[in-house]
């Protein structure tokens, strides 16, 4: 098991852990294979009946890891595109599996980060966690995770939130409707664990089954999530390239403001 992703398999519930908190648990292309490995092993073991998913320390995720992103500056369109493709696969073996998944949102939450919870059935989260789609401001865009996002926010949140980067609360998200319940730190366990014993107490079969009706219900786009985010890797994958991005990716490692910032 790569130790960038723990899992652990505890009366019925797979604990699944983001580790690595000297990176804000950051999602380098090996924990996000290492993430999507284990999130297929839950959705093949019978002994598995809710998947969470978490992250060590005091963040649950920081989104991209920008040091490797940084690293690969000079990458490819292709190259790029592969990556944007692996993050694509792993919201949708998340959004599309069997089994009820919680994401139990210990601290804050950045860009990819915000396609996990939009991929999970049921979020929680501290009150005290902030968020933000902050692609932009690097000179890229959501396009991955756009699919599932919007389909918990809608466009109008989109059109604000995409575009102005701004931070949130995990109070803001509720009202959004990207987190279902906020809770104090202390509390956060306790609420993770009255929802799973209410889930366990549901049919696996039926709960298999009403997870395919809710996405053939819901809204006609959504069984297409996979497909639109495999697009929107591609469109990522393009602008990584551009000129935008190399200044918004420089500016952030050096501290300094992008060109398009007034001065």
């Amino acid at each position: 098991m790569n130790s960038s992703v723990l899992r652990r398999v505890d009366a019925g519930v797979a604990h699944v852990t983001l580790n690595r908190p000297d990176k804000r648990n950051a999602l380098d292309r090996a924990t996000i294979a290492a993430l999507t490995a284990e999130l297929r092993h839950c959705a093949a073991d019978a002994a598995v009946r809710v998947v969470q998913i978490t992250g060590t320390g005091k963040v649950f995720c920081a989104g991209a890891d920008l040091g490797e992103m940084q690293a690969q500056a000079g990458a490819s369109e292709a190259a790029n595109l592969a990556d944007a493709e692996q993050l694509a696969t792993l919201l949708t073996v998340l959004d599309s599996m069997p089994k009820p998944t919680l994401a139990r949102v210990n601290g804050d939450g950045y860009g990819g980060a915000l396609g996990l919870m939009a991929a999970c059935d049921i979020v929680v989260a501290v009150d005290s966690a902030r968020f933000a789609f902050t692609e932009v401001r690097l000179g890229i865009i959501p396009a991955v995770i756009s699919p599932f996002v919007l389909g918990k926010i809608g466009e109008r949140a989109a059109r604000r939130y995409f575009l102005t980067a701004e931070a949130l609360n995990a109070a803001a998200l509720k009202e959004l409707g990207l987190v279902h319940e906020v809770v104090a730190d202390g509390l956060l366990d306790t609420a993770c664990a009255r929802i799973t014993e209410v889930l366990l107490q549901g049919a696996p079969g039926a709960q298999a089954q009403a997870k395919i009706l809710i996405r053939d219900m819901a809204q006609p786009a959504a069984g297409d999530r996979a497909a639109a985010s495999m697009e929107a890797a591609g469109r990522l994958a393009r602008l990584r390239v551009q000129e935008e991005a190399q200044e918004g990716f420089s500016a952030f490692f050096n501290k300094r403001k992008p060109g398009w910032r007034p001065n």
